[in-house]
């Protein structure tokens, strides 16, 4: 058993990847949102979506901006800008919080990572923790010019993955004028370490792996992937961890949209494994809240950032009660509690 246990810690990293085709439908909502109660229509006088696109260096930028309920472009509203996930993109549930911000009077942003989703960029899927953040200073570059925006109140959201690159980004990027994660995930330190650390072991064998990847890109070859295996439910079944078996049925079953994929390409890893969402937390001295699932098995990585935050007074680590990290993604219970925490955080610091 505990060498069955091993097989899966050391390779939960890499299973999970592609959607499976049968559920790579198109979705039926015609923004292509898949979130209970997304908007299917704009309606004067109530919240509405505006797909944008736009520019970021040389790479065509897809991006959704929600506007609150009777929305007017000559007055001056607060504004969030929200990071997605790893393997996620702005129609999932990063486009849920865009949208519950908007019912709560913000301007949001929610924009596809430059070489995922519906954005451009290539080779597609290439997930370097730079492009990520400057991804995010890209959205902080676009909704500041959008009408009605107050550039004096811009927040900032990542949730997952997003939230580590989040961290990063207002360490430097003094726009954002308050910072909250939900559910953080820090990329670097699982890429290198492995979930939980289970990866320890063969950490340069897969330095290796993504060395020889570079140099054949390099050389016109072939683009090698990490995280492209189809993954059945009998395998998630059989997952140690709930962050991946519970995001196997998120992403791939019941929130699955045909430009999410968990696949990167295997070079990425030489910019992922040296990365470190927790490093220079010092930097960060804008209001700060930290959420997570308190069933949440990435908690520590949240915990650890939080520790390190001592350039700010004003923080704080919201639990949510009997959440996982994945429920934080769409349970009406656990997005609500997350949700009432937002509005009370923004609205005393926006």
């Amino acid at each position: 058993m505990k060498k069955r246990i091993k097989k899966y810690l050391l390779t939960a990293m890499f299973i999970s990847a592609s959607i499976v085709a049968l559920a790579q439908t198109k979705p039926a909502n015609p923004f292509g949102l898949v979130y209970e109660g997304a908007i299917t229509e704009n309606v004067k006088g109530k919240v509405n979506i505006h797909p944008v696109s736009y520019i970021l260096n040389g790479i065509d930028i897809s991006a959704n901006v929600y506007t609150p309920a009777n929305y007017d472009p000559t007055k001056k509203y607060p504004a969030v800008v929200v990071a997605h996930p790893n393997g996620g993109v702005k129609e999932q549930v990063a486009g849920l919080y865009a949208q519950k911000l908007a019912e709560s009077g913000y301007i949001t942003i929610a924009a596809d990572a430059s070489y995922q989703g519906a954005s451009g960029g290539e080779p597609r899927n290439v997930d370097k923790p730079a492009n990520r953040i400057e991804d995010i200073r890209g959205m902080a570059d676009f909704i500041t010019q959008y009408k009605g925006v107050n550039v004096n109140q811009v927040g900032l959201l990542g949730v997952c993955g997003g939230g580590g690159y989040s961290l990063k980004a207002a360490q430097t990027d003094k726009r954002f004028k308050a910072v909250a994660t939900l559910s953080m995930f820090n990329s670097g330190e699982v890429r290198r370490n492995g979930f939980m650390d289970s990866g320890l072991s063969n950490i340069q064998e897969r330095i290796k792996e993504a060395t020889e990847a570079r140099a054949i890109e390099a050389a016109g070859g072939e683009v090698r992937y990490a995280s492209d295996t189809e993954t059945t439910d009998e395998m998630a079944d059989k997952m140690p961890f709930d962050l991946y078996r519970e995001g196997h049925y998120y992403y791939h079953r019941t929130h699955a949209h045909p430009n999410s994929t968990f696949r990167y390409t295997m070079s990425s890893l030489l910019d992922l494994m040296e990365f470190d969402a927790a490093t220079n937390m010092d930097l960060i001295n804008q209001p700060l809240l930290m959420m997570a699932g308190s069933k949440a098995d990435t908690y520590y990585m949240t915990d650890r950032a939080f520790k390190l935050a001592t350039g700010t007074n004003e923080k704080e680590l919201f639990l949510i009660p009997g959440a996982t990290h994945i429920q934080t993604y769409y349970v009406p219970e656990y997005v609500n509690q997350a949700m009432n925490k937002l509005n009370e955080f923004f609205g005393k610091y926006l």
